[in-house]
């Protein structure tokens, strides 16, 4: 049968294409010679059934990620400093080296000493986004809930929130807003339309920018895995389509680790800059 004379019908988490005379197919039995044509993702894929629903409220796939990720890290550092050792060793030992990870490449560099305090939150925030990426590349869940953009932007919201009540609180409104929008050793003439681009630049651009980022990485990054997925599934033969389907999946592998690469990479580059938009606030830029 001609493939396209398939039509695709996406129901969240599962896609089932209906061929014209009404036999369906699955990813499960879709092939290269099932007569429907290569099932493509498309957004569509990052949206899921509910799990359950109350009410108006739907508990879905990416909730239960996040939920998970705060289990995972909330009881990994309990397990881990809840009777701490002088000389750590076992789970300490490795809870330990993530804290100093975080405090010697992303708080101290950004605050210094004095922004000690911020360790657990900045803690937090890493393992909380460094976790919910990863579970893009685990089997069965394979889904990281940051590429939907309503997670990123919930962090976003909480970073602005407190880098722009800091600011207020410890410069005063005038101060810290004048600090924002007038670059030290800016000429008198420019400052009309310095002003608007930097106050625009630090509200607005700034966490849209925070958080785009985040999602963008792993939406792409989960669509070339899908992407490579399928077809490795889809090509799988006794035929040529074998020759394709090795090549598939050793792309995918290869994908697989680079994303892993860029899992950790988008969680530093959050948790970076939110220390760098909190040091901000609390002393103007120089």
């Amino acid at each position: 049968m001609d493939p396209a004379l398939c039509a695709t019908a996406w129901k969240g988490d599962q896609v089932t294409h209906v061929v014209a005379v009404g036999a369906s197919c699955t990813p499960l039995n879709t092939h290269l010679y099932s007569g429907c044509g290569y099932p493509s993702p498309s957004i569509v894929d990052f949206y899921f059934k509910p799990i359950f629903t109350i009410g108006n409220f739907h508990f879905d796939k990416p909730m239960l990620l996040v939920l998970l990720t705060t289990v995972i890290v909330v009881g990994f550092f309990w397990a881990a400093f809840r009777k701490p050792d002088l000389v750590p060793r076992g789970i300490q030992n490795v809870g330990e080296l993530g804290i100093l990870f975080v405090r010697d490449q992303i708080l101290r560099p950004q605050m210094g000493k004095k922004g000690d305090n911020w360790l657990p939150f900045l803690s937090a925030l890493f393992f909380f986004i460094w976790i919910n990426n990863i579970f893009g590349v685990i089997p069965i869940l394979y889904f990281p809930a940051t590429s939907r953009y309503e997670y990123p932007l919930i962090l976003t919201v909480m970073v602005w929130v407190l880098y722009m009540g800091i600011g207020i609180w410890k410069q005063g409104p005038y101060g810290y807003f004048r600090n924002m929008a007038v670059p030290q050793g800016a000429p008198l003439w420019i400052l009309p339309l310095l002003v608007p681009i930097e106050l625009f630049s630090n509200i607005i651009v700034r966490p849209f920018t925070l958080s785009i980022r985040l999602f963008a990485n792993m939406l792409a990054g989960h669509v070339l895995l899908l992407v490579f997925a399928l077809a490795t599934w889809y090509l799988l033969s006794l035929s040529i389509g074998l020759v394709y389907s090795a090549v598939s999946f050793a792309v995918l592998i290869a994908l697989t680790g680079l994303e892993l690469l860029i899992q950790l990479l988008q969680a530093f580059i959050f948790t970076i800059l939110t220390a760098n938009y909190i040091a901000g606030a609390y002393e103007p830029t120089h």
